[in-house]
């Protein structure tokens, strides 16, 4: 007889243990072992949350090579079935090879359970028999698992679900993160002491009375934005640094539609406006995105929604400054250009119904599309076509940790018909398929990059613009890893060309997420391992960092509500001189609408307790050495750039701290 020491790692998680009692086979290149009862002195405790259990299994002869193990438990009699969350195997074979076997997933049921050794294989590298019955028997099961709907005609598709429980157990939220996290107003109200408010459909009477709501909750940014909000540098800082920094480009020549009255500009010193624009000085932030969008009612009231065009400024000094603010699309009478001269209330309304458009247009483009629904479709694509084994699947997985979930939770709880969103903000309702349905028409695989995006919206100079430095060095910090982690396993372009299931992971995305769209210029397939290499470097930017950068500072700047209104009242002022203190108050969202609107971006910019930051691997999916170094080596890098980060943001008024490796989450889970 010769025996395999098979030590079995039960997960961390809560409740990650069972009482029944587990088996294993293990099955090698020379044969198999029989279906063996782990057992030791401990019984049930073995199997424990967080418990590592060493056994031996006997066998014959030796059986080779091992490939797969067969996992399964069984409940004692009158016990009931319970689910048990093993993260790894490892096996010691009478050779002394020690195999890994990644498991990372939930068994609740008495079945037989494949899992294939840790090595990744490719699918032409996996050539022995039974690795290839396998690796189609896990697609195939996947494929049933994982399948394509369609949430609205126009948007990227969807993963198959009515709800979280019809999910897969292994895509799910922990116990700790669903009782942590209620994705409703509901619990944001109850967390921010403001339930008495959420059915008063009351106007504002006076300033005072938000600041009493808002001081319920905030934090050292929001305090800032409180104070600051009406300031001219700090709304045009925003552009660059706010929850929305990439909408600003460059201006060389002003719009046709934006007949700005160089007379009624002022800029320091001798410099005319053809003078700045020639400089590169001048900027533009444009939301036609948002013209002629069917507005929602609200409390029975009509709301408003404009599409304004924002020049600003470089002044010699390096701030951002507005300049000139015209609030529809299209130049006419009833439509005036808004400057600084004008009086405080015109000025001021001007800003806030661009802050209000600023709101709903990150909200449903740069938010909800650019990072939850594409990271949605690269996950779902990831589960269907890759196996366990593959090695971009060990990339990848841990930057799907949640989204599924968290997507499902906001189709049916923010979205949908009785959802926050619809209900409170202007865009709700048919609003939010529009702009959506505008934002995928216009969207390019170059504005996902943030290298093409930031030459393509010529803002590589402009100063104090800490996403632009931050994401590029993060965008480098990751490219490297990637490069290294791939090109170990793709020596040459023909080994990516010849992967049929990569390339089914690229097709699929391109027909289901950017719905067959080739003037996006996403690639239909890989070529190369260069444009492997820059396409998976695109996908975990959008999961971690450019999530980060649109997410976590909703509730920073929005929390103060005349910063970020959800939804306006009145329609923009047609002529100026008009406006005062009672039409602003009487143009801002209801107190409900406020109270709800502030409550949802508190939950959405609430860290978890099972927070996991970019770059940290607590599953350990890949087992060979190069790739384990290159992992620390990312992390080092990572650590580094958090260090360089904090050290600047201590000469900093207004820190910016999104894009700090240790604050940014591994995928879209919030």
């Amino acid at each position: 007889m010769v025996k395999y020491e098979v030590t079995v790692f039960t997960g961390s998680l809560v409740n990650s243990g069972t009482l029944n009692n587990v088996y294993i086979k293990l099955l090698g290149e020379d044969g198999e072992s029989h279906h063996s009862w782990l057992i030791d002195i401990r019984g049930a405790l073995a199997f424990s949350t967080g418990a590592v259990s060493t056994f031996t299994v006997s066998t014959p002869d030796s059986i080779g090579k091992l490939l797969l193990i067969e996992l399964d438990k069984q409940p004692l009699p009158f016990f009931p079935q319970d689910s048990w969350y093993p993260s790894k195997v490892k096996v010691k074979s009478p050779e002394g090879h020690i195999y890994s076997f990644p498991i990372y997933r939930w068994i609740n049921d008495g079945e037989v359970h494949r899992f294939r050794e840790g090595t990744a294989l490719r699918v032409y590298e996996d050539t022995h028999p039974l690795g290839k019955y396998d690796r189609l028997r896990e697609l195939q099961k996947r494929g049933e698992d994982y399948g394509w709907a369609v949430y609205a005609e126009g948007m990227p598709h969807c993963i198959k679900a009515q709800n979280t429980l019809s999910l897969p157990l292994e895509v799910r939220f922990s116990f700790t993160k669903n009782t942590e996290f209620l994705f409703t107003a509901v619990g944001g109200l109850a967390e921010l002491k403001l339930e008495g408010l959420a059915d008063c459909t009351e106007r504002w009477t006076d300033i005072e009375a938000v600041h009493r709501v808002f001081c319920c909750k905030h934090t050292r940014i929001s305090e800032y934005v409180h104070r600051h909000w009406k300031e001219d540098a700090f709304f045009g800082y925003q552009f660059l640094n706010g929850v929305n920094p990439t909408l600003i480009r460059r201006c060389s020549v002003l719009p046709d539609n934006f007949p700005v009255s160089e007379s009624l500009i002022y800029l320091p010193g001798q410099s005319t406006l053809d003078d700045e624009l020639e400089n590169g000085n001048i900027y533009l932030c444009d939301y036609k995105l948002l013209d002629g969008v069917e507005t929602n009612t609200v409390n029975g009231k009509q709301q408003y929604l404009t599409a304004p065009l924002v020049l600003l400024h470089k002044t010699p000094d390096d701030k951002l400054m507005p300049i000139a603010i015209q609030l529809k699309q299209t130049p006419a009478e009833d439509n005036p250009i808004f400057y600084p001269s004008d009086s405080e209330y015109d000025w001021l309304m001007a800003k806030i119904f661009v802050r209000s458009a600023d709101f709903n247009y990150h909200e449903l483009d740069i938010h909800l599309l650019r990072t939850h629904l594409l990271a949605e479709v690269f996950a779902v694509s990831l589960l269907r076509n890759l196996p366990m084994v593959h090695p971009l699947y060990k990339l990848l997985i841990p930057h799907t940790r949640y989204t599924l979930q968290i997507n499902l939770m906001a189709r049916n709880l923010l979205i949908s018909e009785t959802g926050a969103f619809t209900l409170y903000t202007a865009s709700g309702g048919q609003g939010v398929l529009t702009i959506l349905n505008r934002s995928m028409a216009s969207m390019t695989y170059s504005s996902l990059c943030i290298p093409d995006d930031i030459a393509e919206r010529g803002v590589g100079s402009v100063p104090n613009y800490y996403y632009r430095d931050d994401g590029l060095r993060l965008w480098d910090i990751i490219h490297s890893f990637v490069q290294g982690i791939l090109s170990y396993y793709y020596k040459n372009d023909a080994e990516v060309e010849k992967d049929s299931e990569l390339q089914k992971w690229i097709s699929d995305i391109f027909v289901e997420g950017f719905l067959s769209n080739a003037a996006t210029g996403i690639p239909q397939n890989f070529t190369t391992v260069a444009e492997l290499v820059k396409f998976v470097t695109m996908v975990i930017f959008v999961s971690s960092v450019q999530h980060a950068a649109v997410n976590s500072g909703q509730y920073d700047y929005g929390g103060w509500m005349p910063n970020a209104p959800t939804t306006l009242q009145l329609p923009p002022p047609t002529t100026k001189g008009t406006t005062s203190e009672a039409t602003m108050l009487q143009t801002l969202p209801d107190i409900n609408a406020t109270v709800h609107g502030m409550a949802v971006l508190w939950l959405l910019s609430r860290k978890s307790s099972d927070f996991v930051p970019l770059g940290h691997y607590p599953e350990e999916h890949f087992c060979e050495e190069i790739p384990c170094k290159l992992i620390e080596d990312f992390q080092g890098k990572l650590e580094v750039q958090s260090l360089t980060i904090k050290v600047r943001n201590k000469s900093l008024e207004v820190p910016y701290t999104y894009l700090d490796p240790t604050e940014e989450e591994n995928s879209v889970a919030i």
